[in-house]
């Protein structure tokens, strides 16, 4: 022992900050340097240097917040796809943190979608492997969860305290921001955005044009379970809305200047009565152009209270292709709303498990359990409605979730692809004759009854794969069944088909806010805070 001390001083004297070291100003960087020479120097094997600077960076931000982050070349190249127009394998965006998969976002129509995956689902194993806690990089898991397109891997994914199996048929699909348009009635458009990319204003734009060519007057936005994307997508968005000059959002940081962001031009749509959907998936850029909405007093939003990400990320690329993705600021409404929701610092786990809670504090049911505090109570800016901070959007007009189509028989159906194979089999099979008998998606949308022998091929495939029949929950979730094979039948049988316009009669938000939409008198009042 006695030898490794002035062993260490000859070290301290070699390092770049010795000298300071000498005169007694041991600082953290040099804290950390002499520990990486330490284990070079005298650890009982030989140590690989990138791998311990890799594992020191990540620990660093993960006594940070839930959404810093560092990515290998590799992991980094993975996670610009999804902005770019590409993505493979079982379409989620994930994080990794505390060794687990979070799944942040399915990619809308994408193999995980169709099973059944949410956002805040935890993947712990694939084909049996345990994946979670063995402290892999996202390049490891990744090797597990893609794979040849049209082959299956079983995700053992646990959803609160429930474990769920599920079966992935792995695809490579082109991703689109929007994968909805369609006229909900004769004077009301709806349009469905899925992510905030560098196309997607473009995309949003020809959408409204699109609709009011087919005689659009009022619009419902749908943001539900949108895990957000890029800054300057829901800025450049906001302009369809709002007109020229109007604050739309601000960040503010610890050394990063001040920035407000106001619309450079007045959109495409700026008079019609807006309504946007939003519920507790609804994250980030969302966030942004919801508050935007909502604060200028443009529009309603109708749902549950947001995810409530507001923390700003700036990239610091190395390199060697590797990135830092930093926070270095928060959002803020137009009112001065953070959209942040409150963390501590290194508790990432907590932070995701905060859906959950909100669940169980029957959030998701009851407007009454969304906390509003008056020290965070702000107006929006031209009718002075009371709007409040504290995290996320809170809408204006509250849906619960609805869980009486919900079963556990529903829920395995959907989770190992019974489904999903199901409908994918007839259509291969009859193609032909459906295309002549509905030969467009309008007629398909409108004459398309489900055949009762497509009904009993399913309960029967699943007694094969060992799903046994529970009656009372095949008459409870019989209808959502029959309209997500519907859905799923017009996805594949027409390009761009609208497979949410067959779910939108069993969505209760929807409904409302077609509901809200065209009656003038109500909308109106609660614009004006008076109802």
């Amino acid at each position: 022992m006695q030898q490794i001390f002035p062993a260490l001083l000859a070290l301290l004297l070699l390092l770049p900050f010795g000298a300071s070291a000498q005169r007694n100003e041991f600082t953290p960087e040099v804290k950390l340097r002499t520990a990486q020479a330490v284990i070079d120097r005298f650890y009982v094997e030989d140590v690989d240097n990138d791998t311990l600077v890799t594992e020191a960076i990540k620990a660093m931000l993960s006594a940070l917040d839930p959404h810093s982050a560092y990515t290998t070349p590799q992991e980094t190249k993975e996670f610009t796809e999804p902005m770019e127009g590409k993505f493979s394998g079982i379409g989620i965006q994930f994080n990794m943190l505390e060794d687990t998969v979070y799944v942040i976002q399915t990619v809308s129509g994408g193999p995980s979608e169709k099973v059944g995956i949410l956002p805040g689902d935890r993947i712990v194993s694939a084909n049996d492997t345990v994946i979670a806690g063995k402290k892999l990089v996202n390049t490891k898991v990744m090797k597990y969860l893609r794979g040849p397109k049209g082959s299956v891997v079983k995700l053992g994914v646990k959803r609160g305290p429930e474990m769920i199996d599920f079966m992935v048929t792995r695809d490579d699909i082109p991703i689109y921001s929007i994968d909805e348009t369609f006229m909900a009635d004769p004077s009301t458009g709806y349009i469905r955005i899925t992510r905030f990319a560098e196309d997607t204003p473009r995309e949003l734009k020809d959408a409204i044009a699109k609709l009011k060519a087919q005689g659009m007057q009022n619009l419902i936005l749908d943001l539900s379970d949108n895990g957000g994307g890029l800054l300057g997508a829901a800025f450049e968005m906001a302009g369809e809305f709002l007109p020229f000059g109007t604050p739309v959002v601000s960040t503010k940081g610890r050394a990063m200047p001040d920035n407000s962001y106001v619309t450079e031009h007045s959109g495409d749509f700026l008079d019609g009565r807006l309504v946007v959907i939003a519920n507790q998936n609804s994250a980030s850029a969302s966030e942004i152009l919801s508050g935007a909405v909502q604060d200028n007093d443009r529009g309603l939003i109708v749902g549950r209270r947001t995810f409530g990400k507001g923390l700003v990320q700036r990239p610091f690329p190395f390199p060697d292709g590797s990135m830092i993705r930093l926070t270095v600021s928060r959002y803020y409404t137009p009112s001065g709303r953070c959209i942040q929701k409150p963390y501590e610092k290194g508790h990432s786990e907590e932070y995701y498990l905060e859906l959950y809670n909100r669940y169980k504090a029957a959030e998701l049911f009851h407007a009454d359990s969304i906390p509003r505090v008056d020290s965070l109570r702000y107006e929006t800016l031209k009718n002075h409605r009371p709007v409040y901070g504290g995290g996320g959007i809170i809408p204006d007009v509250f849906v619960p979730v609805d869980t009486t189509k919900y079963s556990t028989y529903y829920r395995d159906l959907i989770a190992k692809g019974i489904v999903n194979k199901t409908v994918m089999n007839y259509v291969d099979a009859n193609r032909a004759q459906l295309k002549q008998k509905y030969p467009n998606e309008e007629a398909f949308v409108q004459n398309f009854t489900m055949p009762e022998e497509l009904l009993n091929r399913l309960v029967s495939r699943a007694l094969d794969d060992g799903i046994e029949f529970r009656p009372d929950d095949w008459e409870r979730s019989k209808p959502m069944i029959e309209a997500i094979m519907t859905g799923l039948m017009g996805r594949d049988l027409y390009e761009n088909a609208s497979y949410y316009r067959h779910l939108t009669k069993f969505s209760n938000e929807f409904n409302e806010a077609l509901r809200l939409i065209n009656d003038p008198e109500r909308y109106n009042a609660l614009l004006k805070g008076s109802k």
